[in-house]
């Protein structure tokens, strides 16, 4: 296997807690935009564009977009298999329009037009008559939608390389999304039977496209980004998560798991009070997202690495801001105390943001494929 050459057999080894072949190889659930153009010195033509709506408008016969379409798709697998990446990702659009968005100025390096945040205070379903004036995605709209997007990126697909999709968001987050934090909470006393039904038909949504991609080819594993928590704790207890969440997530995992495949669970906060429910009920194969001044990667590949693969972990703050000769050091450390053994991909502690510093970024990745060398020695 040749080192600078992707392959997903090196990831598929960390995915079953096994040490690849030659080296550590690479993970992240996502890059920006302004990064992957940056890097590969192109443009993505459809970057800012709704994709579900694009998409949408390619299968009614409106070829406008297709050629846009086939060229994004071929520069985001540049973009990955340049540097190392063993899989491409195929991010999938919303289906559930939403406006209770908030845009700001955008202060990143390599900055957007706005910065788009979510509503906290606001919904788009607060009440049971906004829930039943929805509207509601169509499932085999979202199958024809999720089908043109694979089979174009598939297309371009380089040999021994494959396709993770990432779920529009996750089962927590988008009823969260949809309601916003606050009248979620509120909505969890005054009207629980809303906040079930909510729970119910963002679930079946999200555990569709983990089937219909699961069932792909060129699929090697699922990701599933579902924020649950702050540097302390979760944003629910325990016992809601496990009445509202944890089964809709388990039936996300078990429709990837049916096909043979590994899925991959991204979510920021504090966890460690529920890791054991994750990774006993939901069934998870790999945890993602780790910060170092609350839920360190070293401590959770100590904790949990000889039952889940870790993957990422390399602090966003440090990415950001730490001066490069530190950072060096740095890097090289979370490998040697997660790569011996196998289970574990180096990669940013959340996605590769637009706010990192990309010399970093990129030191990371020549980290990697200079010190990742199996067996890794922790020296």
């Amino acid at each position: 296997m040749d080192v600078d050459k992707p392959d997903f057999e090196r990831l598929y080894a960390v995915l079953h807690l096994e040490e690849p072949m030659d080296r550590i190889p690479f993970y992240d659930l996502f890059a920006d935009p302004e990064v992957i153009e940056a890097i590969t010195r192109d443009e993505l033509k459809l970057k800012y564009a709704d994709m579900y709506s694009v998409a949408r408008s390619i299968l009614k016969g409106d070829s406008r977009y297709l050629q846009a379409l086939e060229h994004d798709m071929a520069l985001q697998i540049k973009f990955y298999t340049s540097l190392g990446y063993d899989y491409v990702v195929l991010q999938i659009p919303s289906p559930f329009p939403r406006t209770n968005i908030i845009l700001a100025e955008d202060v990143a390096p390599l900055k957007r037009p706005k910065r788009s945040w979510q509503d906290e205070y606001r919904g788009v379903i607060e009440s049971r008559d906004d829930f039943e004036k929805y509207p509601w995605p169509d499932l085999s709209e979202i199958q024809d939608i999720f089908l043109l997007l694979y089979n174009t990126m598939a297309r371009h697909l380089p040999e021994n390389v494959m396709i993770i999709p990432l779920t529009p968001g996750g089962v927590l987050e988008n009823v969260m999304w949809l309601m916003g934090f606050v009248p979620f909470s509120k909505a969890l006393r005054r009207d629980r039977k809303l906040v079930e039904d909510m729970f119910r038909q963002v679930g079946k949504v999200i555990s569709f496209f983990c089937k219909i991609s699961a069932e792909q080819e060129k699929v090697g594993a699922m990701s599933m980004g579902d924020d649950m928590g702050y540097k302390k704790g979760p944003f629910l207890s325990p016992e809601i998560l496990r009445e509202l969440v944890f089964p809709w997530q388990r039936e996300c995992v078990a429709n990837v798991h049916r096909y043979g495949k590994p899925f991959i669970f991204h979510s920021c906060g504090n966890l460690r009070i529920v890791m054991e429910d994750l990774i006993n009920y939901v069934g998870i194969d790999a945890k993602h997202s780790f910060e170092d001044t609350s839920y360190p990667v070293t401590e959770y590949k100590e904790l949990y690495g000889d039952r889940i693969a870790i993957l990422g972990g390399v602090d966003m703050d440090k990415l950001s801001r730490a001066p490069l000769d530190e950072f060096v050091e740095y890097v090289k450390d979370v490998i040697r105390r997660c790569a011996p053994g196998g289970g574990y991909a180096l990669g940013c502690g959340n996605t590769v943001a637009n706010y990192v510093k990309l010399e970093n970024y990129l030191a990371m990745i020549r980290i990697g494929k200079k010190y990742g060398r199996y067996p890794v020695k922790r020296w």
